[in-house]
């Protein structure tokens, strides 16, 4: 390999991988520093198993100002989202009250929504990112963790292409949507 050119490792690499060899790809690591997401997100994210992960503390970070994620849906009915808005800010008087009473934040926390911000470093090999990027880029995919797989895999690709030239759902990469929904915008079923 000492002997190869980049080009001809670039070759070789996308060959590879386009026989679907990708076990090659798990020594190349990548990780993310990710802010402000919600803990519905990390719920989902920690499902993907082959990777580490290491999140914010509701125990020891101070989490008495309230800071949440509102969706798309709520942000743009301003009635909804005055009522969301509300209900997030009784939230947070209860669990500082609960706090004031002299409960542990540990206990308090369980109050919190499952739209409370959080902050994740996440680290995957390439292959649990392809297969990432494969369920979470689809349109089908929540909004929230889609929107942070586009983001990745927008990263990935500027520093390692030749890895992620084809990465993405597979209605982008293969051109069929294996969800087989009736509602997919860019291959219904028939």
């Amino acid at each position: 390999l000492e002997k190869m050119s980049d080009e001809q490792l670039k070759k070789i690499l996308s060959y590879v991988i386009k026989l679907g060899h990708t076990s090659v790809v798990e020594h190349a690591n990548f990780t993310f520093a990710v802010s402000g997401v919600s803990r519905a997100l990390t719920h989902q994210l920690v499902r993907h198993r082959i990777a580490s992960y290491s999140q914010q503390s509701q125990r020891y970070v101070s989490l008495d100002k309230p800071t949440y994620i509102t969706p798309p849906s709520i942000e743009k009915n301003e009635r909804m989202k005055k009522a969301y808005d509300e209900t997030m800010r009784k939230i947070w008087d209860e669990y500082n009250k609960l706090l004031n009473l002299g409960i542990p934040a540990e206990d308090a926390r369980y109050v919190l929504p499952n739209a409370t911000t959080s902050n994740i470093i996440i680290t995957m090999n390439a292959r649990a990112l392809l297969n990432f990027f494969e369920l979470r880029c689809c349109l089908h995919a929540q909004w929230e963790i889609r929107r942070l797989a586009n983001k990745m895999l927008s990263e990935v690709k500027r520093v390692a292409p030749t890895i992620f030239k084809n990465a993405g759902p597979p209605c982008k990469t293969k051109k069929i949507c294996p969800e087989n929904k009736k509602d997919c915008p860019l291959y219904p079923k028939k």
